[in-house]
């Protein structure tokens, strides 16, 4: 059973996918959103977007866009580069992402979506996949119907994140349907949503999936994979949560941090940080993951609070250490 990081905008970049792997890494990381349009236009950025490490070989590029043309364009300008394959954003139900006909707004038509689809697959080598929602509505009849036009025209992964477009979080995901779509079809199938713990990985992973995504949870507990795959193997995971205790300054795989490894892996991923993303980003970024992050901590809502008035790194940081200083006894 494969685990898959998910594709998650200022969150799946390099530095992130960095932190994960030095837990032991996953399956396939899927990168944040790349436009299509930014991606041919050769923006600034667009070098950093498109950076495949630390594990080209794992390494997903997501594109997003609304014009079939420029996609396919933007699809094989990837396909150049060292990648494990190319996602098509079919998912995404920001309002202003559907708004330009990108994302989610793709499931409006099956056919519009599989001719996306017949021009990319025979321009490009690598594995392409597309990530979705059960639809505008509660209509399963229509998602099969959609998935088997994407699979028809050369599809090699469906991930569903089974809410409807409009849903957002105000439901628990279906999961029931994401075995259901899997009996539909011969192509693999992998699920996304409401992943909490390794628990719940593992959990879902002996389901009836070929695949399980994990987004949120994995930006909480960068070690969810590693964990999970010791829980699949019946072995100890443990839990030191002891004050005081110590931690290789490089987290490790063999074991879920203690306190003072959740102070040193928030250091990292700031390192890592300032190492594989422009300066312009660092801010956002930053306080994208300890969003997440702090979640592991007592007092952890009062923490982010302090952490989102900061403006540099370095600021961060000692914001950070101040916080495990005060709180070491």
């Amino acid at each position: 059973m494969d685990f898959l990081l998910a594709p998650m905008a200022e969150i799946s970049h390099r530095a992130f996918r960095e932190l994960i792997e030095n837990f032991g890494g996953c399956d396939l990381f899927f990168t944040e959103m790349i436009s299509s349009g930014g991606l041919l236009a050769g923006g600034p950025f667009e070098k950093w977007y498109i950076d495949s490490g630390p594990k080209p070989e794992k390494c997903v590029f997501q594109l997003v866009g609304s014009d079939i043309d420029q996609i396919s364009r933007a699809a094989v300008l990837l396909d150049r580069l060292e990648c494990a394959g190319i996602d098509i954003n079919m998912g995404c139900s920001a309002p202003l992402i559907r708004k330009t006909g990108a994302g989610a707004a793709w499931m409006a038509s099956v056919d519009r979506a599989g001719e996306l689809i017949s021009r990319i697959r025979p321009q490009i080598k690598r594995k392409l996949s597309v990530k979705l929602r059960i639809g505008f509505k509660d209509d399963f009849e229509y998602l099969v119907r959609f998935c088997r036009r994407l699979e028809a025209e050369g599809t090699e992964l469906i991930t569903l994140h089974p809410r409807t477009v409009t849903e957002k979080f105000k439901r628990l995901a279906r999961w029931e349907y994401v075995g259901a779509l899997r009996q539909e079809l011969k192509i693999p199938v992998a699920g996304n949503g409401d992943i909490a713990s390794a628990e719940e990985l593992v959990r879902r992973a002996a389901g009836p999936c070929d695949a399980v995504m994990v987004g949120r949870a994995a930006v909480r507990q960068p070690w969810i994979f590693a964990e999970a795959r010791r829980l699949e193997k019946n072995e100890l995971c443990p839990r030191n949560n002891e004050v005081g205790a110590t931690s290789p300054k490089t987290p490790s795989a063999s074991s879920v941090p203690n306190f003072a490894g959740l102070e040193e892996t928030g250091l990292r991923f700031l390192e890592l940080l300032a190492r594989y993303q422009p300066p312009e980003f660092h801010i956002s970024r930053a306080k994208r993951f300890f969003g997440f992050y702090c979640d592991n901590l007592k007092f952890g809502n009062y923490l982010k609070n302090q952490l989102n008035r900061e403006q540099t790194l370095a600021s961060l940081e000692r914001v950070w250490q101040k916080y495990f200083r005060e709180n070491e006894s």
